[in-house]
């Protein structure tokens, strides 16, 4: 414990001279404590990313079925479309998540590939 040279009884006090100070409107007073409470809190939603699986020439269909199945929760058939996105335009959108959760995603999926020796990667890109 952190010694001074006020005691418990000073520090109380100090305490409540702080807190009357604070006490100078903006909200809510809940008057036992005098602190002033907020009558609202202002949110935002966070911003999405989707993850996108880009197309190479290399790793297979399946391996790409898989991945959108094990790492996305699709089932057989929009994994599949997916692929074929994939295939045919460039890239597909495996999901849309928060920052946090699509930036684990892609680094999931391109540590999975490198692992199987594929060159399939994921980025993440902000969802507009």
């Amino acid at each position: 414990m952190y010694q001074t040279n006020t005691s418990q009884s000073e520090n109380l006090s100090l305490y409540k001279i702080y807190l009357a100070g604070q006490n100078s409107g903006g909200g809510n007073n809940d008057s036992a404590t005098g602190i002033d409470l907020l009558d609202e809190v202002e949110t935002e939603e966070p911003n999405l990313y989707k993850v996108l699986i880009l197309n190479d020439d290399y790793t297979p269909m399946d391996f790409v079925v898989y991945v959108l199945k094990t790492f996305f929760k699709h089932d057989d058939r929009s994994a599949n479309k997916i692929m074929l996105d994939v295939h045919k335009q460039g890239s597909g959108i495996a999901g849309i998540y928060n920052f946090e959760v699509a930036e684990t995603k892609a680094l999931q999926v391109n540590q999975f590939a490198k692992n199987n020796k594929y060159p399939l990667k994921s980025i993440t890109e902000e969802d507009k």
